[in-house]
């Protein structure tokens, strides 16, 4: 029996690579998020003329993409971690995004009583 998320991506015709892809470039570190990181880890606030308002009002990107281990892990219904999980989500509500659908829940692609 195919899992949940493996029938979702199937009826809405996402392929497996396309998920992959939009995934890294959603997760993927920018120069911003280099700066918020380094920031924090020097213990101090950047300076005002640095653009501040940015580093203040947003966290980093996480810059861990879906891995092809993953995926196949979540089509066999194996356990993954909460994270991976909302990755999986924001890749596929970027994709419904782009070909002008609505997005979807968390709910809607995993089930969460079995693990």
């Amino acid at each position: 029996m195919a899992s949940k998320l493996e029938q979702f991506l199937t009826s809405k015709k996402i392929d497996r690579r396309q998920l992959l892809a939009v995934s890294k470039s959603l997760e993927g570190l920018k120069p911003e998020d280099r700066a918020i990181k380094l920031a924090k880890r020097r213990g101090k606030k950047a300076e005002a003329g640095e653009g501040s308002a940015v580093k203040e009002t947003r966290k980093p990107r996480s810059g861990r993409a879906v891995t092809p281990t993953a995926l196949t892990k979540l089509f066999n219904e194996k356990g993954v971690s909460g994270p991976t999980r909302t990755r999986v989500l924001r890749a596929v509500n970027a994709i419904l995004a782009k070909k002008k659908q609505p997005e979807v829940q968390l709910g809607d692609l995993f089930d969460f009583a079995k693990k």
